[in-house]
Formats: C-alpha cells, sequence, structure tokens
C-alpha cells in the first residue's frame, strides 16, 4: 500500500502497547483489511512518519510521573495529530501538561474494544463508511465493472455501480452527482473510448472539485490520460494483457481481470481512500475552526474526532465532521459523542459540506432541524459563517 495508516504509540507502559495494538489488528481483521494497512511507529523509528498521511496517537501515561517522548508529542499536537491520552489512576497526575486539554480515557479491559474503535474511527475505517464509486464506459467495461463491483462488496466496501445502485424512477445524473458526493475513492476504468464520454469528462471534474482520490485503470495499449491537477490525489494502474483470463481484454461481453489483480486493485483503492478520507475531514475540522477563530469562538478536537465548544451560559455544543450525505446513523453517532463527553446540556451538530448533495436530500434534513425533537441538527459548509457569527 502506498499509503498506510500510521498508529502513533508513545509514553510508557510498552507492555500494555501491544494488548492495545493486538484488539486494533483485531477489528482491522474483521474488516477483511490487511495488517500492513496499519504503521507502527513509536519512538525507535518516528523518523519513518509521514505528515501527510493520516495518523493517530496514543500516549501512555505514568503513574509516576516519569514522562517520556515530549518533544515528540510537542510536534504532533503542532501539525494537529490527534493524540488520545490513557492513563490508570488519574489523569492529572498520569498524564503530561501538554496533553491536559485533550480527553482521555482511563485503561481498563473493558474499554479496550472503545480504544480500538477510536483509532478505527480516526481513520474512517469502520464498515459503513468505506464507499468507492466506480465510473466506466458501459461498451467498452461493464463486466470488468460489475467483476470489480462484487469484489468490492465482498471486502465489505459500499460500492456505487449506477446499474446495480439507481433505483427504478430516481433521475438519473441528479442521483448520480449525490452518490459521487458520498463516495470516498473514484474507480475509473480507463478504457480507450472512456474520455470521449462527455460524462465521463464530468465525473473526473466533479472529483476534482471535492478532492476525491482516483484510482485509474488504464487499458493494456492505451495512454495514461492527465487529470486535472486541482484532483490532488489520483493516481494511475498500466494494465496488460496477462492481467486479463486468457489476454481477453477488449471484449465488451468476456473480459475479466485475474483475482490477484482484483485484490491489487482492492488494495490501491484503500491505500488511496486512506489519505483521501483524512484530507477531506481535515479540510472540513479546519475550515470550520478557522471561522470560529475568526468569530472569537474558542473549539476544541477531541480525541475521537469531532469538535466542541463551551458556552458562556454552561451549554455545550458538539460538532461532529460529516464527510458526504449525513444519515441517520450519523445522529446515532452523535448520541455517543455526548455519551463519552458527559453532558447535560448540550447541542450537536453535523458539519458538512453540501456541494452537489440533491435538493430533496439538503430539504428533508432542514425539515429534520426543524422538526427533530432531540437538539441534533445538521450545518451545512455554506452556513458556517453565519453560524459562527452569533454570540
Amino acid at each position: 500500500m502506498r499509503h498506510k495508516y500510521q498508529l502513533i504509540l508513545l509514553g510508557s507502559e510498552k507492555a500494555i502497547r501491544s494488548t492495545i495494538v493486538a484488539q486494533i489488528y483485531s477489528k482491522i481483521s474483521e474488516l477483511r483489511l490487511p495488517e500492513e494497512a496499519l504503521k507502527i511507529i513509536d519512538s525507535n523509528n518516528i523518523d519513518e512518519y509521514v505528515g501527510n498521511q493520516p495518523a493517530f496517537a496514543i500516549y501512555l501515561g505514568d503513574t509516576n510521573g516519569d514522562f517520556k517522548d515530549l518533544d515528540i508529542t510537542q510536534r504532533l499536537i503542532r501539525e494537529g495529530t490527534m493524540i488520545l491520552p490513557v492513563f490508570f489512576k488519574a489523569f492529572s497526575k498520569d498524564i503530561p501538561d501538554i496533553l491536559s486539554n485533550q480527553n482521555g480515557i482511563e485503561f481498563k479491559d473493558t474499554e479496550l474494544d472503545r480504544i480500538a474503535n477510536i483509532v478505527l474511527e480516526s481513520f474512517e475505517l469502520l464498515r459503513n463508511t468505506r464507499k468507492v464509486f466506480i465510473s466506466y464506459k458501459r461498451m467498452e467495461s461493464s463486466p470488468i465493472a460489475i467483476q470489480l463491483y462484487e469484489a468490492l462488496e465482498s471486502y465489505h466496501f459500499d460500492v456505487f455501480l449506477d446499474t446495480h445502485s439507481i433505483g427504478k424512477g430516481e433521475p438519473f445524473q441528479d442521483e448520480l452527482w449525490h452518490r459521487m458526493t458520498d463516495c470516498d475513492v473514484i474507480l475509473v476504468l480507463n478504457t480507450p473510448g472512456f474520455l470521449e464520454s462527455h460524462w465521463c469528462k464530468e465525473e473526473f471534474a466533479e472529483a476534482a472539485v471535492k478532492q476525491i482520490g482516483i484510482v485509474q485503470l488504464v487499458w493494456p495499449g492505451h495512454k495514461i490520460e492527465k487529470i486535472d491537477p486541482s484532483s490532488h490525489i489520483s493516481y494511475p494502474i498500466q494494465l496488460t494483457q496477462s492481467d486479463f483470463f486468457d489476454g481477453i481484454y477488449n471484449n465488451k461481453d468476456q473480459s475479466k481481470l485475474l483475482t490477484e489483480v482484483v485484490e491489487k486493485i482492492i488494495m490501491e483503492v484503500e491505500s488511496v481512500r486512506a489519505r483521501n478520507l483524512a484530507a477531506r475531514q481535515d479540510n472540513l475540522i479546519t475550515e470550520f475552526r478557522n471561522i470560529a477563530e475568526k468569530n472569537g469562538r474558542l473549539i476544541t478536537v477531541q480525541p475521537e474526532r469531532f469538535l466542541t465548544e463551551d458556552l458562556p451560559n454552561g451549554n455545550h455544543v458538539i460538532y461532529i465532521p460529516t464527510i458526504g450525505v449525513p444519515q441517520s446513523t450519523s445522529c446515532q453517532s452523535a448520541e455517543i459523542k455526548n455519551e463519552i463527553m458527559g453532558y447535560e446540556d448540550v447541542s450537536i451538530r453535523l458539519i458538512y459540506d453540501d456541494l452537489r448533495i440533491r435538493d430533496k436530500w439538503l430539504k428533508h434534513l432542514e425539515w429534520l432541524n426543524d422538526n427533530f425533537k432531540k437538539d441534533i441538527k445538521t450545518l451545512k459548509k455554506q452556513e458556517f459563517e453565519k453560524w459562527l457569527q452569533k454570540k
């Protein structure tokens, strides 16, 4: 994998590190992801840490106050890497002052699942968030598109394929843009006639605007197409005749990729997704925090990768960055995050980018905002400024 999820382990209690890592690997195995998708980093190999790839750190405290790796911790704080403090008796004694404003977890066997889930959630690795959009020209690569659709589904990806994913009577193009908004990676089957299609070109442009990662499968003898440089994450895979069963790559009805080639493609999709999801979420968090700071609002990033604000009247606000289209599961996630914080007087906002989401869904979200009994509402990107100007 070109891009890996970096788990940085700092502090004391090195024996416990292996217990935590084993639990995380167990969760990764449930998702049928390879262990090599996760790179373990500590003070001994910190030079291998890459700043532009997704990272999450766990700091294990010390009951005697013998705090280690403080220089590395300070560096990660400056770079905006999420750090989860884990304490054993008392947070204030076990955790260094530089992490005093972070929300920590007491280490217990019963909390191992939660610690592992926090790591996976920070990387957006839970099953219902691993969304892929297949872009292809039907007359040239339908059997390959269906093959990849089925393979990705078997690896617990939520896959969009136009012939399988759009219901009867739905406006085709509106639904297509809507579903693209909700995906993490676009898998492009770049056959010789692919970019002759107006809509295929539009899909490239849309991916660039939304900063969605692209994996481009280039057919044998076909040139790699240059993609708009504003599309910041794009990787080509040049296919050869030997990558296809019986070397048949140009038959619109019979072409089929070898199993090992399909597995390689799935690994590349996950690799691109690893970097792309973190970048999109970071962009949303950064934009919201910048607008908040400009308007004199103090926003805190929690280890579970959501934002909190303590209001002067004693109430609290939880902001949950939502990539793609907010769903009912986002509301369930919001309730869980409120349980984590233990707030009594709280309002929750799911912040999201509303570009290209279907009007009917936006109206549905607005209706929910007006009628939802609980104080869990959505807040779209174009309204950040207006919301944060309120006092």
